[in-house]
């Protein structure tokens, strides 16, 4: 079910259902804008994830296409992408459901807070 751009400014979790590795591009674009291989290190260091270059450059489509991020200019050869104001609200809501889920796991689980 394809969720429009207006249910994520109303505060629905519309990353939810586009896939792990959009969300790791988003939060690696929140800093600044990263081309490609750019975006593969950082997710590399900061998430343990090694992402191919299908599954990134197909996350990048339809992070575009959801007017979640958007293309820079070329430079040299490298094509950076930057997050959008709404792809930083959209990135925003889902790592509050992420944490919300994640508090609740804990306390049935009893681990306590992190």
């Amino acid at each position: 079910m394809a969720v429009s751009r207006r249910e994520g400014r109303a505060g629905r979790d519309v990353l939810r259902t586009v896939g792990e590795a959009s969300v790791l591009v988003l939060i690696s674009l929140a800093d600044r804008p990263r081309h490609g291989y750019a975006l593969i290190h950082d997710i590399k260091e900061f998430a343990g994830v090694e992402l191919g270059p299908g599954t990134l450059y197909g996350a990048l489509d339809r992070l575009e296409r959801l007017g979640l991020i958007e293309s820079l200019p070329a430079e040299d050869r490298r094509h950076p992408y930057r997050i959008t104001a709404p792809g930083a609200a959209a990135l925003r809501v889902h790592l509050d459901s992420i944490e919300r889920v994640s508090a609740a796991g804990r306390l049935r689980l009893q681990l306590g807070g992190v």
